[in-house]
């Protein structure tokens, strides 16, 4: 059926969207700034800095000359910013994040082996190079239950046609609907990327820091809890770690990661310039390049902390690290200063490389090849750590101080590629990695690709594989503070993957295969300490997305399908679905567009991973498993011009289901407050609740 623009559906539609809009104000936190009515187009007579027409605006990523612009589609909106499609947090907005769809954690080389807050971090290595005709500014909110907000601005203008700067800075917030779960980040990027007019000389160059705070509250004691009517307020439900000793709100046991990294690449390139001049007016030219041969410098430097702090520790959560009584018995002591328990890694390093490329073909279809050496330092710190310091007696003494551990390392890097820039081209590649010298001499990495951009109807496929030896990260090898000194030795892990994707636009469909080998499997045993699985195995997996349209309705679906073998230490389900009902359309002369609808996910029966906090990561169990209800959730977006937003009531499945899902198992409780009875912590999903947030972009 279709509706007049006079019609009562769009009438009560547009009223929906006003009062949505008339409510930013109310919803924006006090940081962010507003715009006043008279900056508005409301006013006509103070429009000359904020303007309606389209900004042109896209971005490359580094070592990549694809093209890519700005998302501005609705029919996914509503979803979390961060999470990919099946990666899961803890039940609070940036907590620690599982990917319920087996994927490796990226560490060949020299590495820390914190991955597990990955999903919120700004990464150097993927960040987007603007090149913008106006200054172009996005402001991000995004609201939800228990005080949860999320707010952003990115800028990015071009300084000179040849030169762009570009700044994004995100604050994340979210308490949660249980005891002392508190998210606290802070992700900052900049970058400028500049090309000389005779495309000789580029440079790219950029910083991030990244400051995730979380803290922990050892999951729920009883999961029983859940469906106990006097625990309708989840703020009650007991947890492990809580002491109102402390805080009532704060949790004395948190971790923290914070990470500052800055990268330089710059390039100098020779070959054949040609000058083009502007038919209308002679004294306009431009220049080309057709590269032959270049030289190319990159050099990064970072540095990243990780701290565990327990101010009141119980001697019970440590029983299989270290033996320690301490004035805490589990009762809610706390005495600021005294009986704490700190773990502090550090890890800094610097990274040069020169390549040496050369070019083979026209322009829009270059082959480059590469390669060339490096040469990296890097130091692992850990404190505080107890010293023996011998005195003059000589007598043996102990002091607080820490370990220190400095190692240079060389490699040799080289690639192959051909990138597919228009429509109907093969497009190849191939990568490696090896280093040769120091402590991780033997690691290496090697990739390869081949795929075709293919025209509208047929789409496009990419078929490849990828292999990895590694050694195990300093976290997984190295644990110390005060109390102990615990030591492991892994064997170099092996990860070589196949995959091939295929996706046919036309078709509104797209699908995959994909399938890891992996041996000395190095992960957290159930006994929560690093371990190494021996035994080589494979994961096959297998994707399929189909979407239906009839009329302005679309049917949206995902399934996956993954095989793990009985022995294996992996915590995943084999089978996992996600589907979205929508209907889409645009009113107004085009001058509304809306995407509603209602979506559901769900996962077949498993044992989910347990979460330790000593180590902040997710280990191997096998006693838990569970059954969850089929997560619901309903939406509506919008787009007025520039400005998106949606409404959405996430996790409906609560307001039917007796508990709430479960996530994650915690360390079991041993004799927990000296009651005889063992428990297994669980890390629960929150309530229903209302979801609201918006992205307004501006052009001056």
């Amino acid at each position: 059926m279709k509706y007049s623009p006079g019609s009562f559906l769009e009438k009560y539609l547009l009223l929906i969207c006003l009062l949505l809009c008339s409510s930013i104000s109310f919803a924006q936190p006090t940081t962010l700034p507003t715009t006043k009515p008279n900056d508005t187009s409301l006013n006509k007579t103070n429009n000359s800095k904020w303007k309606d027409e389209e900004a042109k605006v896209t971005y490359k990523k580094l070592n990549s000359a694809k093209i890519y612009t700005i998302d501005t589609s609705l029919h996914t909106y509503q979803r979390q910013p961060f999470l990919r499609t099946w990666e899961r947090d803890m039940g609070n907005l940036g907590s620690p994040v599982n990917n319920l769809l087996f994927t490796p954690e990226d560490r060949m080389g020299p590495s820390l082996g914190y991955h597990i807050f990955d999903p919120y971090r700004f990464n150097v290595d993927s960040l987007k190079y603007y090149t913008t005709s106006r200054p172009y500014s996005v402001f991000t909110y995004q609201m939800g239950g228990k005080l949860e907000q999320v707010a952003g601005i990115m800028h990015t203008q071009n300084i000179r046609p040849n030169w762009n700067v570009a700044v994004d800075y995100r604050k994340t917030n979210s308490p949660g609907y249980y005891q002392a779960q508190r998210n606290n980040h802070d992700n900052a990027s900049l970058s400028t990327n500049y090309k000389s007019l005779d495309k000789h000389y580029s440079l790219y160059a950029a910083m991030v820091y990244n400051k995730e705070q979380h803290d922990e509250n050892g999951g729920l004691v009883r999961d029983s809890d859940l469906v106990n009517p006097i625990y309708s307020d989840r703020k009650t439900i007991q947890t492990p770690y809580q002491s109102t000793a402390y805080s009532t709100t704060r949790s004395p046991v948190f971790n923290n990661d914070r990470e500052f990294t800055f990268l330089l690449q710059h390039s100098y390139t020779w070959g054949q310039t040609d000058t083009l001049y502007d038919e209308e007016d002679t004294a306009k030219y431009t220049y080309t390049l057709t590269p032959r041969f270049s030289i190319t410098h990159k050099m990064e430097l970072s540095t990243e902390k990780h701290t565990y702090e327990d101010l009141t520790p119980d001697s019970t959560r440590y029983v299989t690290l270290f033996n320690q009584g301490f004035a805490n018995t589990g009762t809610g002591y706390y005495q600021a200063g005294s009986d704490s328990v700190l773990t502090q890694q550090k890890w800094f390093w610097a990274d040069n490389e020169v390549l040496f490329n050369g070019f083979v073909g026209k322009e829009a279809s270059l082959l480059k090849f590469s390669a060339g050496p490096g040469i990296r330092y890097d130091q692992f710190i850990s404190q505080p750590v107890s010293n023996l310091i011998p005195d003059s007696l000589p007598k043996a003494v102990y002091g607080i101080g820490y370990e220190r551990k400095s190692m240079a390392s060389s490699y040799l890097t080289g690639e192959l590629k051909k990138e597919a820039l228009v429509e109907g081209e093969w497009e190849y590649g191939a990568a490696t990695k090896f280093y040769y010298a120091g402590e991780y001499a033997g690691n290496f990495s090697l990739n390869a690709s081949i795929g075709k951009e293919l025209n509208e109807r047929k789409g496009s496929f990419v078929a490849g594989f990828q292999q990895n030896l590694n050694s195990a990260p300093y976290s997984y090898t190295n644990y110390e503070n005060v109390y102990t000194k615990k030591f492991f030795d892994f064997n170099s892990e092996s990860v070589t993957m196949l995959y091939a994707t295929l996706d046919i636009s036309h078709l509104r469909l797209s699908g995959g295969v994909r399938s890891y080998i992996i041996n000395n499997f190095i992960y957290m045993n159930d006994s929560e300490l690093p371990a190494q699985y021996t035994v080589p195995f494979t994961i096959p997996q297998a994707w399929i997305r189909k979407v239906f349209k009839v009329g302005n309705f679309f049917l949206d679906n995902e399934i996956v399908y993954q095989k793990i073998s009985g022995e294996t230490p992996i915590n995943v389900p084999a089978l996992m679905g996600r589907h979205q009902l929508s209907y889409e359309r645009s009113m107004f002369r085009n001058a509304i567009k809306i995407a509603s609808g209602v979506e559901v996910r769900y996962n077949t029966t498993y044992d989910p991973a347990g979460y330790n906090a000593q180590f902040n990561r997710f280990f191997f169990q096998n006693s838990v498993a569970v059954s969850n209800t089929p997560e619901l959730s309903l939406y509506f977006n919008f787009r007025i011009k520039r400005f998106r937003a949606f409404l959405m009531g996430d996790n409906l499945q609560q307001v039917f289901a007796i508990r709430n899902t479960i996530l994650y198992t915690g360390t079991p409780l041993v004799n927990y407050q000296s009651t005889g009875i063992t428990y297994t912590p669980v890390y629960a999903a929150p309530n229903a609740m209302l979801r609201f947030g918006f992205s307004w972009a501006m052009v001056n």
